[in-house]
């Protein structure tokens, strides 16, 4: 649990509030060219929204206040080892404007970690910040030091394989949840746990004896395809 010596302010001291956050963030694909984040709180009322396209060699999703003004951008590298973001305030790419970079903690793991560099630090003392993620899950803990300062929550469903997935944050006191909301993109964006590609691993053809046995399959998968939409 975070301690209140201090606030975490990454973002903004306007994301930072003295009591802790409860955040509901669903994802959605919206189109074959963007996927969209809406985060409420526990009343529903609208906070943050993030937009990125799908496709992009060099991804990016920007992260808005709900009158659609952004307030960061987390550009992914290109080419990179590990897997590396980098989060800059508005929708800038220049030096002055980089806030911190995330990226995994070791690129070969089984399970998705993360190191999380300050600009005002970057790379001189090791991470400020560590994310520690699941073997069997996008679920992970937010780390400061020794102390937990937000848990994330990821709710899997059978919408998650068709491009929907929601997570419940809980960000502690003085702890700036827009911050939070973006190490949540990013640990869903380097997840492994990717059930698109684990469905495509499947085998892609089954054969039968007769083309009775053919057709009542061809129906079983139509009724299964019905369930899933």
């Amino acid at each position: 649990m975070a301690s209140d010596e201090q606030m975490i302010k990454i973002v903004g001291d306007q994301f930072c509030v003295p009591y802790t956050m409860q955040l509901v963030v669903k994802r959605k694909v919206e189109s074959f060219s963007n996927v969209h984040y809406d985060v409420f709180d526990t009343t529903g009322n609208s906070l943050l929204q993030v937009d990125g396209g799908v496709w992009n060699s060099k991804k990016k999703r920007v992260i808005k206040d709900p009158a659609g003004f952004p307030v960061i951008t987390l550009r992914k590298k290109a080419l990179s080892w590990k897997k590396q973001w980098q989060i800059y305030q508005g929708e800038s790419s220049e030096k002055n404007h980089f806030l911190c970079s995330v990226q995994r903690s070791n690129a070969l793991q089984m399970k998705n970690n993360l190191d999380v560099y300050l600009a005002s630090s970057y790379m001189e003392d090791g991470p400020d910040f560590h994310v520690t993620g699941s073997f069997t899950s996008m679920s992970f803990k937010v780390w400061k030091g020794n102390s937990v300062i937000a848990e994330v929550m990821h709710n899997f469903t059978w919408g998650s394989c068709m491009g929907k997935e929601s997570f419940k944050l809980k960000v502690y006191p003085e702890v700036d949840y827009a911050f939070i909301l973006a190490l949540t993109v990013i640990m869903h964006e380097t997840d492994k746990l990717d059930c698109n590609a684990t469905w495509n691993q499947q085998p892609a053809t089954v054969e039968f004896s007769s083309s009775k046995a053919t057709g009542s399959a061809a129906l079983k998968l139509d009724r299964m395809q019905q369930l899933l939409d």
